[in-house]
């Protein structure tokens, strides 16, 4: 979120003067600080202490424990991580704004949408990389080099696993820092045959043009609504993916890497050819980009019926004797099995038992020895475990919460598929979206830096947080912190966080079709009437009215010069 903030405070201002400076220079210089905020953020890994996660099995430490939650109490090192992603967002300002204005500056009008398309697709192998390295880095454990890891007793399938986070920004810092070489040696024009220099304007005259475009206002409106349905998707997918299909978290991040991302990368490119092939004009582009949100829409809406069984969790899910529970209430986590056990029901360090049932700590299994240690760690004799089964079949429970029934697998396959599928099909629209917008040339770096400001203040910065704040409303099982109180969900309510989830992101998505229907309409009449224009001024006869002895047809002339828009 501090990304967006920082990103806000300068967009407007580098967009419209960067235009008219050096703009390969300047997207250097903002890779440099990108990379520096980067390797900032990466800082407080090294400065703060080992990563205490929630157990009934003590750690082995000699650290006070109060020491340490006053420590984590009075700890600044967020600072590094604030200022880090207020150079990030600094520095990633100029990037599109400056760099799409200059690609069209300097390309043929013919080629701008193949161009656009190139530019995006390959901009998607950037959240494939980070996606495939999140994916690996997942399944490191934080500490690692620090700790021995033989003793830590949770995996990456776990729900308070964090994984090597730190790694990440020090190895995408160094590759954008790499990526700003190229940038240095550009030239600050290229020669386009035919294209006259663009008469410079002040900056407020300029936004005044810039807001009297009505399609321009009504497309930023239709963006802030569509980006805040993505927004609230690509935030919480992953949270979905193990919730209701049970997946692990690094396996979803893959999945979305390798699946995903590809599919939206043909998608924008597809729409470019598709554009160029057919040679599509601005109501051409339109219809493209309505009918990929039509169909996106309509396989997200399929997705809403599509999921697995909930997850058994003996006292949340199910009942301690396999039935369906009813309250959710925490005091069931208690049972004759285990009320001789003083058992606390805050902590969650799950175990899976033969039968399929998974159990919030062994304590709560009724479990009375174990054996092994670190990940290895067997509990025996568990009588809650024998409620459920016959006395012949082994009471022991294992760490780790239980994986779904084997039709799951099936289910979320083809769920994978709707959603690849989805992803192509809404990438299709992404391109022709651009070419839909008609700006004048000394206007574009201005208005692709207020849309990025205007749907990132918006579309960006709100929808984590009241996605969240309703996704949490589905919580059943809430973890606690090393020092007490309320830590991270560990345990959502599966049907309720679909229907939470995919019911935001279908009716944000459904209002923007309506927006984009609207946008249309406005298209077509604003076509019509630069048709009637350009007619007029060929045929010689522009001006306040045209006789031909029998009608008398009014020619309304634009406020401002066709022939100096361009598409973007």
């Amino acid at each position: 979120m501090h990304i967006f903030r920082s990103n806000l405070l300068v967009i407007a201002f580098v967009s419209y003067f960067g235009a008219k400076l050096h703009r390969p220079r300047l997207i250097a210089i903002g890779c440099v600080i990108m990379a520096a905020g980067c390797y900032l953020i990466a800082l407080p890994h090294f400065f703060q202490g080992l990563y205490k996660y929630e157990t009934s099995v003590s750690h082995v430490t000699n650290v006070n424990s109060t020491e340490t939650c006053e420590k984590a109490a009075g700890s600044s090192l967020w600072i590094y991580v604030f200022l880090g992603n207020m150079l990030r967002g600094i520095g990633e300002t100029p990037i599109m704004p400056l760099g799409v204005s200059y690609l069209d500056d300097f390309s043929r009008e013919e080629n701008t949408p193949f161009y656009l398309a190139c530019i995006h697709t390959v901009g998607i192998l950037g959240p494939m990389f980070g996606f495939m390295l999140g994916s690996y880095l997942a399944k490191v454990y934080v500490d690692i080099g620090s700790v021995d890891l033989d003793s830590v007793t949770i995996n990456y399938k776990d729900s308070r696993w964090v994984g090597a986070w730190w790694l990440g920004f020090i190895v995408t810092g160094t590759v954008i820092l790499l990526s700003s070489i190229p940038f240095w040696f550009l030239p600050k024009s290229l020669p386009k045959q035919g294209q006259e220099e663009s008469h410079s304007t002040d900056f407020i005259p300029s936004l005044r043009r810039l807001f009297k475009n009505s399609i321009f206002t009504m497309m930023i409106l239709t963006y802030l609504v569509s980006v805040n349905g993505f927004i609230g998707m690509i935030t919480f997918k992953p949270k979905y993916m193990e919730q209701v299909f049970g997946q692990s978290a690094s396996k979803a991040i893959f999945l979305i890497g390798i699946l995903n991302l590809p599919a939206v990368a043909l998608g924008i490119i597809t729409g470019g050819l598709i554009l160029k092939r057919f040679k599509l004009g601005v109501i051409g582009a339109a219809r493209v980009s309505i009918t990929a949100s039509v169909g996106s829409l309509c396989l997200l809406f399929i997705q809403i019926f599509i999921y697995c069984d909930k997850a058994e969790v003996a006292g949340l899910t199910v009942s301690y004797q396999g039935d369906s529970q009813v309250s959710y209430n925490q005091q069931t986590l208690l049972s004759q099995c285990n009320m001789g056990c003083s058992c606390s029901v805050k902590h969650w360090d799950p175990v899976c038992a033969y039968n399929g049932v998974t159990y919030a700590s062994p304590c709560l299994a009724g479990c009375q020895t174990f054996t092994g240690i670190g990940r290895d760690m067997m509990f025996h004799n568990c009588t809650c475990a024998r409620e459920t089964m016959t006395p012949a079949i082994n009471m022991s429970v294992e760490l780790g919460q239980c994986p779904r029934r084997s039709n799951c697998d099936h289910i979320f396959k083809i769920y994978m598929a709707l959603s690849a599928l989805g992803s192509f099909i809404s990438a299709c629209g992404g391109t022709p979206g651009y070419i839909v917008l008609s700006i004048q040339k000394d206007l574009k770096s201005l208005a692709l830096g207020m849309q990025t400001l205007i749907v990132r203040t918006l579309g960006g910065i709100p929808p984590p947080i009241y996605f969240g704040a309703l996704i949490d409303r589905t919580c059943l099982k809430w973890g606690t912190k090393q020092c007490g109180g309320r830590g991270a969900c560990r345990l959502y309510d599966a049907d309720k966080f679909r229907m939470t989830f995919l019911g935001l992101i279908t009716g944000l998505y459904f209002l923007s079709n309506i927006l984009w229907g609207g946008l249309y309409f406005k298209i077509v009449k604003r076509q019509k009437k630069l048709a009637l224009t350009n007619q007029a001024k060929e045929n010689g006869v522009e001006g306040d009215s045209v006789g031909n002895g029998h009608a008398h047809i009014n020619i309304v002339t634009e406020k401002e010069d066709a022939g100096n828009e361009s598409t973007i």
